[in-house]
């Protein structure tokens, strides 16, 4: 027979251990799915009134599951919390918006990019711009494009300087200000313009000696 203190002893076992793990599971970052047919239609103000800080993806309209079939529309958020919350409170947090559970976020750039497929050229691409956010969250930084891709776009200004006979540095960034101010403008104002801008000279200094009589 299971004594009193036997009993006691289990349920501080049991309380300290949930405890653990309910501060595991406590995270600043979450996420929600959102369908069109069930959350309210002020859902977004509802968002609003927590005072968090968001991002909302762009309605995903356009995915499809394994068979090819599409899936229903949907909204992802990712929610950014001041401190660290258990599932239990997220849980409530997000009740009045008749969403499925919340999942922990592990890295919100990660998920932001999926919020447009950035990562996964097979699947739709939604616009940037049609992304949401609320409380100051800096969605440029949450999709500045990978190291891979930056070098991929440095390619793609080098052919486009070769084929326009491009030679002054000025020129390139107007027309990326204008026509790719989502892509080549932010990494020549952030990281790229060094050397593109000596590429450019080289290419300059090149041209002249080309042009330059030989005695």
């Amino acid at each position: 027979t299971t004594t009193p203190l036997l009993c006691s002893v289990f349920t501080r076992i049991n309380r300290v251990f949930m405890e653990k793990k309910d501060k595991a599971t406590r995270t600043r970052n979450w996420t929600v799915v959102v369908y069109p047919e069930s959350a309210p239609k002020n859902w977004i103000e509802i968002l609003n009134s927590f005072n968090i800080q968001y991002v909302i993806s762009p309605l995903h309209d356009s995915d499809k599951n394994g068979a090819e079939e599409e899936k229903k529309a949907h909204w992802h958020v990712l929610i950014l919390l001041g401190g660290v919350k258990s599932y239990d409170q997220v849980r409530e947090l997000v009740a009045p918006l008749n969403c499925p559970a919340p999942q922990r976020v592990h890295s919100t750039k990660s998920l932001v990019r999926y919020f447009l497929h950035l990562d996964h050229p097979d699947k739709h691409q939604y616009k940037k711009e049609d992304l949401i956010s609320y409380g100051g969250v800096d969605v440029v930084d949450l999709i500045r494009p990978s190291s891979s891709e930056r070098y991929s776009l440095i390619a793609d200004m080098i052919t486009f300087i070769d084929d326009n006979g491009l030679t002054e540095f000025s020129d390139l960034v107007n027309y990326a200000r204008r026509a790719e101010k989502e892509t080549w403008f932010p990494l020549l104002c952030d990281s790229a313009s060094y050397f593109v801008s000596l590429y450019m000279k080289s290419k300059h200094f090149q041209s002249k000696q080309q042009q330059t009589p030989k005695d």
